[in-house]
């Protein structure tokens, strides 16, 4: 097993957000967490990279108790994370965003970057660009492509797919299966639960700081109750409701090739931390 929370409880002041969460993650897996808004699944990935202290319970990573550990160290053994609303450094250029993604090594990343240009060839396009001027697209490639740069065993990806077009929901979600294809262990926050079930092994559903359920993807995924609360429906309907369902049916798309006209980026983008009042 290479990631376990156990029994954790975290507060925000006298606000509980997590409420005795149990997950497990193995080496080699895709695992989602899927729930509504303000259910703890950001503060879920905070605890386990370090930026949010648990007030009770243990997180294990590797074998080894990191309850104590800093984030930074967090880094170095293994735990990158792209964050909700990308956390990119728009006054610096691409290839200086990916480079922040190796800031705590000291060895040799070039395969790493490499690498993150050849899934991501947009990126190698706009190496000299300002990513302030990106797409939103471009810019959840290049929030992806900066935590490769630490080497993670584990990627923990916070809703990749906001903001974004149907066939670059896609496009992101087939990079995210090439990079676990890879070697890389995937927990994946997404509020396209339909998409991440299809794409993942096993699952959680998170609800207000709870885990009330957890079984393989697939079988969540034909859960009349899951299917009810967060798929819309029946995902077996000819023409399913809402932009899950569109993104869902919508055609794979070539890894890092031409971009779809895109939503407008959510608000508060300059950080991934606005809005959050309920540590969500």
């Amino acid at each position: 097993m290479l990631l376990e929370l156990k029994d954790v409880h975290v507060h925000y002041g006298k606000i509980e957000a997590l409420k005795g969460v149990s997950l497990q993650v193995d080496e080699g897996e895709i695992v989602s967490l899927i729930g509504g808004n303000g259910a703890g699944k950001t503060t879920t990935l905070k605890t386990i990279s370090g930026l949010r202290s648990c007030s009770s319970g243990s997180v294990f990573f590797d074998g080894a108790d990191i309850g104590s550990m800093p984030g930074h160290k967090r880094v170095l053994a293994g735990i990158g994370q792209a964050p909700e609303g990308r956390g990119i450094f728009p006054g610096m250029s691409v290839h200086e965003n990916l480079l922040m993604g190796a800031y705590a090594r000291k060895d040799d990343h070039s395969k790493e970057l490499a690498e993150a240009y050849e899934l991501f060839p947009r990126l190698a396009e706009r190496r000299s660009q300002a990513a302030g001027t990106m797409s939103g697209g471009e810019q959840q490639m290049l929030a992806i492509g900066r935590a490769l740069l630490s080497k993670p065993k584990v990627l923990l990806l916070d809703e990749p797919s906001m903001g974004l077009a149907p066939m670059l929901v896609q496009q992101i979600f087939s990079i995210i299966e090439e990079i676990n294809r890879r070697g890389t262990t995937v927990l994946l926050v997404e509020q396209n639960a339909q998409q991440a079930l299809r794409l993942a092994d096993r699952a959680y559903v998170l609800e207000t700081g709870r885990i009330v359920r957890s079984a393989p993807a697939s079988e969540l995924l034909d859960d009349p109750q899951v299917r009810a609360a967060y798929l819309g429906g029946d995902v077996g309907d000819a023409a399913p409701a809402g932009a899950a369902a569109a993104e869902a049916e919508a055609g794979t798309v070539a890894l890092g090739k031409g971009e779809a006209a895109e939503t407008k980026p959510e608000a508060g983008g300059a950080g991934p931390e606005a809005g959050k009042a309920d540590g969500e």
